[in-house]
């Protein structure tokens, strides 16, 4: 539900746009690599034209979509998601009871058995066609009966998809696989001590790790628009369930704070998982949510920021050891997709220091980043690496795909990076006929995942 007796105003690079726009063969500065042959799509909220909000995570999910083929921009479009509640619909009945049909669709856009799905966390996946055009919102043939976290993760060996819903009523979790086909056929309710707000979660090979951290549902918050904020008593624990075991879970306590975005986990050769996750304090976790909710680009003075971190968790011991890997401030980690649940090299990262923005890459064994600088009047949003076609390439030989969008929200480019080289010159950069709002989540969805020839 949401309200506006808080509401905030959008502006500057957080503006929404007022329409549904299009167009064909855009400039190119640079030369698009031809394997880059796809779709780049990227989701956020966008309210309509005149319509309050009450947080900037609350508004109507938008895609933003640019076509690349052989070397060409051939189009940039943007759609909302026809979702009910763009058509005016409560997700909660007068009731309270809640209809999972209804949302915003507004976090996240990816591609799995043939099918886009745009995500939000409250409610089930919204499809869309190559075009984005909105088919519907999708329970899975009646299978799913919670909301579907906008983080899923795809085990690049198996094909298959694991996600999670929560509720701030019971069952607070459960636990999703979907098939490689596209079938759901496991759902397993997880116990947790309460209605805590959890936004993504991690997969290793064998694993599906959760967090259980102290922000939590709060009746008192429901007229700032999302209705979760910190609490001091709900304690903070990561949680090792072994995939073949669906609901049974090793807890393990860790030092309360909160992670929006995790980077990976893996299992290490000690039977150990590794977590790595863009890590909030508790005094940042505060600034960060009372920003959000009040005047969210205020996050650019540099408040309330996260840390790049590691936990390491001995299902053999229970003990548990933290580290923080660096002090810069990042958040949207990403990583080569082929990689998720097995170890992997690099992170790549936004980072904002001192009101400069840029895209960086974390070397792991380095013990280092290296970024591209956007400078002070541009900000850059979550990179999507797309690995090269080459034979036995290297962890990081291919491209990272960013929309970077002006502060004043005057104008916005597709950046194409070489990941091998990060701090370089960008490979191309596509100018695109509007300033894209600053959003969430994407995805490069190639036409072979798409079944298109």
């Amino acid at each position: 539900m949401t309200t506006t007796d808080h509401a905030v105003t959008l502006t500057g690079h957080l503006a929404p746009v007022p329409d549904e726009i299009e167009a064909r063969d855009l400039t190119v500065h640079g030369t698009l690599p031809p394997e880059l042959t796809g779709r780049y799509l990227r989701n956020g909220p966008n309210p309509r034209p005149g319509e309050p909000t009450s947080h900037w995570f609350t508004g109507h999910g938008m895609v933003h979509g640019i076509r690349l083929h052989d070397g060409r921009a051939e189009w940039y479009r943007n759609r909302w998601v026809r979702t009910r509640a763009l058509d005016g619909e409560q997700m909660i009945s007068e009731t309270g009871t809640f209809d999972r049909r209804v949302g915003v669709a507004n976090t996240h856009v990816l591609a799995h058995a043939g099918k886009i799905m745009t995500l939000v966390e409250s409610s089930f996946p919204y499809v869309v066609t190559p075009d984005l055009d909105t088919v519907g919102s999708d329970d899975f043939d009646g299978r799913l009966t919670t909301a579907m976290t906008a983080h899923p993760k795809t085990d690049p060996v198996t094909g298959e998809l694991h996600f999670f819903g929560y509720s701030p009523m019971p069952p607070f979790l459960t636990y999703h696989r979907l098939s490689a086909s596209g079938e759901l056929v496991i759902s397993a309710e997880v116990p947790v001590a309460g209605p805590s707000m959890m936004h993504d979660f991690a997969i290793t090979d064998r694993q599906a790790v959760f967090l259980d951290l102290p922000m939590t549902f709060q009746l008192s918050r429901l007229d700032r628009g999302i209705p979760y904020g910190w609490d001091d008593t709900y304690g903070a624990r990561i949680g090792v369930m072994p995939l073949d075991t669906p609901g049974t879970v090793q807890w393990f306590d860790v030092e309360p704070g909160y992670v929006f975005h995790v980077g990976n986990a893996w299992t290490d050769e000690h039977g150990r998982v590794v977590l790595d996750g863009a890590r909030y304090s508790r005094e940042a976790t505060v600034a960060m949510w009372d920003d959000l909710g009040a005047d969210p680009a205020s996050q650019a003075a540099g408040t309330g920021k996260a840390r790049l971190h590691r936990w390491v968790l001995d299902p053999a011991t229970g003990t548990t050891a933290e580290t923080a890997l660096d002090d810069r401030a990042v958040e949207f980690p990403t990583l080569d997709d082929e990689l998720v649940g097995r170890r992997a090299r690099y992170r790549y990262a936004v980072a904002e220091d001192g009101g400069s923005a840029g895209i960086v890459k974390f070397d792991e064994d380095a013990g280092r980043y290296t970024a591209h600088e956007l400078g002070t009047d541009t900000v850059g949003g979550e990179a999507v690496f797309v690995p090269s076609a080459a034979p036995d390439r290297a962890e990081d030989d291919g491209w990272l795909l960013t929309i970077t969008t002006r502060r004043d929200g005057s104008a916005s480019q597709l950046l194409v990076l070489d990941a091998t080289d990060v701090g370089g010159a960008p490979v191309a950069a596509v100018d695109l006929p509007r300033g894209v709002p600053s959003g969430f989540h994407g995805s490069f969805v190639t036409d072979a995942e798409l079944g298109l020839g």
